[in-house]
């Protein structure tokens, strides 16, 4: 079958066919890694990303959703910390406004002395944002908690009735969305960026990384390509490539695994967020209105290896449900599970915070590194979605220097990122182009499923190449209801073969390959629950 649409697939392989050397090559595809693209391209330096599988199919789509400051580490001190993200939240709000919004928190406390507090830990957080701030932080009283949050038991996990509460304002992104936008804005400022295309050797000449060789999925092909410097932004296997430079490089990261479930809205009505700082065993949960779901997080187990789709570990969905069911009047139970969710974070190990070798997450650092190794391989490591811009603009400074690049100042601040065709709107000048797809089951919210426009768009100008991009981070369908993507993916299906020219034998591999992965989305019974992988 050939494929309906001259497909941009196409041109962006001919591009790298063409392209020996370039400035900067960035391997990584996350937040990161895309961040690096933008900025370097940004500065007018010529840009070659490469991404294994496809944008922000990693941790980067996998977060939970908020652009924020981390109220948090003001407990421990990390006010550079603290500030440094809430000035990013503020050049996110203006820089991206379709994808960043302010949403509201509410933060119970089980006293008048609670209360307070909060109240003064939360107004520093807002004194940090400058102005940047988004204001909205007050006292609330137990009439006032119950307005805001009606879904609440009346008696707190203690077991008496609640003390009212703090509210205040952070904000929320569409995580892999805002992934998109920066890959569309890099790619207009001239970046080349393939997903679907894996980092197969680091190019080494005279004690220097000095290229890459490249792996094109789809036909198999390979490209040596020269670079300048090459960035690595592998995100929690960036340690992986400073390996390919040097197989004696010391691990600096130690993954952490944070579970994420989402639930109808019904449990938490009202539209606020639920913040409960403290649970029994130490960690933040988050109850969070999402795209017309209520997403639960998160737990933050350490663990040895980093595969590509986690699943949660022996506990982890129970210890989420129990932990919301201390609070809640109605809560969710594992029938009730749309979806369920897991994210890796590429936490910093070091002497100070325990190493890479298996202590408590809680010890190792939320900030980031940016590494020269002494083949000058440029290394991002760490961080968090919030701070990726600092985090980018950061490594193209050390890359200018490593490359011998001219020194340009970094203009992402300010600048726009291109956030795509609002909801709705997919299928203006297309006949039919929003009709409900067939095989969409019935009651589901608007807009959880994309629409056959939407989908073919996503095909032909927003670097889709599967099922899974289409029904994971081009729309959320599978991260927002498992059950309702596959019901619909072989539709998808039938739209991608038509699109990309798949014969009918590759079309049920990619259907069934999705319907594998949306059944690992779902909550499964303790009894298949993953156990801990062994060190």
């Amino acid at each position: 079958m050939e494929p309906v649409h001259p497909h941009a697939r196409a041109r962006l392989l001919a591009r790298l066919a063409d392209t020996r050397a370039v400035d900067v090559v960035v391997v990584g595809g996350g937040a990161t890694g895309l961040g690096c693209a933008l900025d370097a391209a940004a500065r007018g330096h010529s840009v070659l990303l490469v991404e294994a599988h496809d944008f922000a199919a990693g941790t980067s789509s996998r977060s939970t959703k908020l652009i924020h400051g981390g109220v948090r580490y003001l407990a421990q001190g990390r006010f550079g910390l603290v500030r440094e993200a809430l000035r990013e939240r503020g050049h996110l709000l203006r820089n991206a406004p379709a994808l960043v919004h302010p949403l509201h928190f509410v933060v119970p406390a089980r006293n008048l002395a609670e209360r307070l507090l909060l109240r003064v830990g939360l107004g520093a957080y807002e004194a940090l944002a400058g102005a940047d701030g988004l204001g909205g932080c007050k006292l609330l009283d137990a009439a006032g908690l119950r307005a805001a949050l009606p879904g609440l038991r009346d008696e707190g996990p203690d077991g008496r009735g609640p003390g009212g509460g703090v509210t205040f304002r952070d904000a929320q992104f569409d995580d892999a969305g805002l992934a998109l936008a920066l890959a569309r804005t890099a790619s207009a400022h001239g970046a080349l960026l393939l997903n679907h295309c894996e980092a197969q050797a680091l190019v080494v000449e005279d004690g220097r990384v000095c290229g890459v060789v490249v792996r094109e999925a789809e036909g198999g092909r390979s490209y040596r390509v020269a670079a300048r410097v090459v960035i690595n932004a592998a995100g929690v296997w960036g340690d992986v490539l400073r390996r390919c430079a040097d197989p004696a490089a010391r691990p600096l990261l130690r993954p952490s695994q944070g579970v994420h479930l989402v639930v109808d809205a019904d449990c938490l009505p009202g539209g606020d967020a639920l913040l409960v700082p403290h649970t029994r065993d130490g960690r933040v949960l988050f109850m969070i209105p999402w795209c017309g779901k209520v997403l639960i997080g998160t737990t933050d187990t350490p663990r040895p290896d980093a595969p590509m789709e986690p699943e949660p570990l022996a506990g982890e969905v129970d210890e989420l449900l129990a932990a919301a069911a201390r609070w809640l009047r109605r809560p969710p139970v594992r029938e009730t599970v749309r979806s369920v969710f897991v994210g890796l974070r590429p936490l910093l190990g070091s002497d100070e915070y325990g190493g890479a070798d298996g202590s408590a997450s809680s010890r190792v650092s939320r900030e980031h590194r940016i590494e020269v190794s002494a083949r000058s391989l440029v290394s991002v490591l760490g961080g968090k979605w919030t701070t990726y811009r600092a985090m980018a603009e950061q490594a193209v400074d050390a890359a200018e220097a490593v490359g011998g690049l001219a020194r340009r100042s970094s203009p992402t601040a300010t600048l726009a990122l291109d956030c795509g065709v609002p909801p709705g709107a997919e299928g203006e000048g297309e006949a039919g182009g929003d009709a409900v797809l067939p095989g969409m089951p019935p009651g589901l919210p608007p807009g959880l499923l994309p629409s056959a426009a939407a989908v073919r768009r996503a095909l032909r100008e927003d670097f889709a190449l599967s099922i899974e991009d289409v029904l994971a981070r081009r729309s959320r369908a599978l991260f927002l209801d498992a059950a309702a993507s596959a019901a619909v993916a072989p539709t998808v299906a039938n739209l991608v073969a038509h699109e990309l020219g798949w014969s009918a034998q590759r079309r049920e591999a990619e259907l069934a390959a999705f319907l594998a992965l949306a059944g690992r989305y779902r909550a499964r019974s303790r009894s298949t629950a993953s156990s801990p992988p062994s060190g």
